[in-house]
């Protein structure tokens, strides 16, 4: 309801509310509540015999936001901090407050490293990443992929264009950074002839 001039109108009492709604009201009265007899109001009751949890060991030491005095007493070891990536993420844990901007954009900064250090990573494995099957650009051709976008009202066709420029921009990016680079190699080595 918009706000107006003239003054709302008063609240219905529980007696009318329980007359237009069937039902309503059910539990106010504790004598009908099924959990009544086995409910108790403890604040202080809440069935854990410690003050504090037994801290879990930090066998390497992990990135903590300057807001709080020391990790949570559980905390995730999957997944370690490493390589050029994780000295970013240390920094920004170190340096910035949760709610700094720089915070976020260099943690941002620290997932593309790790993920370009993964995709050199794998050049040097017998299996390196192909970016036509792995993106799912092949289904796009074998399972209907535009087929199932005309005259539909996805959401995701906002961002379709975008998908194209993600996925392929830093390849494309790396050829022509490497062509230009060989371009540039050569030329050098003939003026030195």
């Amino acid at each position: 309801m918009p706000y107006t001039a003239q003054k709302p109108p008063a609240k219905e009492s529980s007696e009318q509310l329980r007359a237009r709604i069937p039902g309503w009201g059910a539990d106010l009265d504790p004598a009908d509540r099924p959990s009544v007899p086995k409910e108790q109001f403890d604040p202080n009751l809440s069935g854990a015999h410690w003050d504090f949890p037994e801290r879990q060991p930090e066998e390497r030491p992990r990135e903590r936001s300057i807001e709080h005095e020391f990790l949570t007493p559980v905390f995730g070891t999957s997944c370690p901090t490493h390589g050029v990536s994780g000295a970013i993420r240390r920094f920004s844990y170190a340096k910035y407050s949760e709610g700094r901007a720089a915070h976020w954009l260099l943690l941002l900064a620290a997932d593309r490293v790790d993920a370009l250090g993964s995709t050199l990573r794998s050049f040097a494995t017998l299996r390196p990443d192909n970016p036509i099957t792995q993106t799912g650009i092949r289904t796009e051709f074998t399972h209907h992929g535009l087929q199932s976008r005309r005259g539909q009202k996805r959401v995701d066709l906002v961002h379709q264009p975008l998908d194209v420029i993600v996925v392929a921009g830093p390849w494309v990016a790396a050829g022509l950074g490497a062509y230009a680079a060989y371009r540039k190699l050569s030329r050098a080595g003939r003026r030195r002839r």
